[in-house]
């Protein structure tokens, strides 16, 4: 079959499907292109309240970049220059979604593909997960933004360990070094990721998003204009809808039925 990225709706969820098994779902210069259409779709309907990355089989989530396009996509520098900027918009359109994001990951999650895990703001994966950033045994070199979003998920010497060494770790390990957000045996993966998705569907669209975007305002510096942008945001959840709805829902002692306004 031919490497694709398989996109789906299942009810307030979004799935994106990272699909080339035979190279353990390594991505293609055009899924690469591909994930930034897929983000703007996702964020623009508004019964989508989050984004699963997750992999095509039982094998990988993402080995990283199919390196079998390299001497074609980048056998020069002006052609190497036009790929990564593709990988970078990639990287850049998960971390900038207004949805929540999710990587569900089973199998092998390396390179690129762990960047892309960590470019999302939730990460579960089996306990039997491989994970490793080997551009220090290949000399590759590792991009900045790639470099900077790890070290917003990592503590810096932990961060240092993984892309010094290249070491491969475990779903176990990843979970003691703060990467994932819960390690599970490979048997009850679906149902903790099905857990998680019906807490996002469940959600307040507009809390989520407000939240979100303190988070983003935060790690990008603070700018005066993005912290104002979020207290608009906070201000517009007390007066919306769903705030009505979800002190009604309490004193009914039900589950509220946010709509997102």
């Amino acid at each position: 079959m031919a490497a694709a990225l398989l996109l789906r709706d299942d009810g307030p969820i979004a799935w994106m499907t990272f699909s080339n098994i035979e190279r353990h779902n390594a991505v293609s210069y055009e899924m690469w292109c591909e994930v930034p259409q897929a983000i703007a779709r996702f964020d623009a309907n508004p019964e989508i309240r989050a984004i699963v990355l997750t992999g095509d089989g039982e094998k990988a989530f993402v080995s990283g970049a199919d390196i079998s396009e390299f001497e074609k996509k980048r056998g020069s520098l002006d052609a190497s220059t036009i790929y990564n900027e593709a990988v970078d918009a990639a990287y850049a359109a998960v971390l900038a979604a207004k949805k929540p994001t999710l990587a569900r990951i089973r199998g092998i999650c390396m390179g690129g593909g762990l960047y892309l895990a960590a470019s999302c703001d939730l990460r579960i994966c089996n306990d039997k997960a491989r994970f490793a950033m080997p551009a220090a045994k290949l000399g590759l070199g590792i991009r900045y933004e790639s470099i900077r979003r790890l070290m917003e998920v990592l503590p810096a010497a932990q961060a240092a360990d993984i892309v010094f060494t290249g070491r491969g770790f475990d779903g176990q390990e990843a979970l003691r070094l703060g990467f994932v957000n819960r390690s599970i045996p490979d048997e009850d993966l679906d149902q903790t990721v099905g857990q998680y998705l019906a807490w996002l569907g469940q959600a307040a669209p507009l809390t989520v998003k407000a939240a979100k975007a303190a988070m983003r305002a935060w790690s990008a510096g603070e700018a005066a204009e993005d912290v104002a942008a979020v207290r608009g945001m906070t201000d517009a959840c007390f007066a919306s809808a769903d705030y009505q709805e979800g002190r009604k829902a309490f004193a009914e002692k039900r589950k509220p039925q946010f709509r997102g306004d």
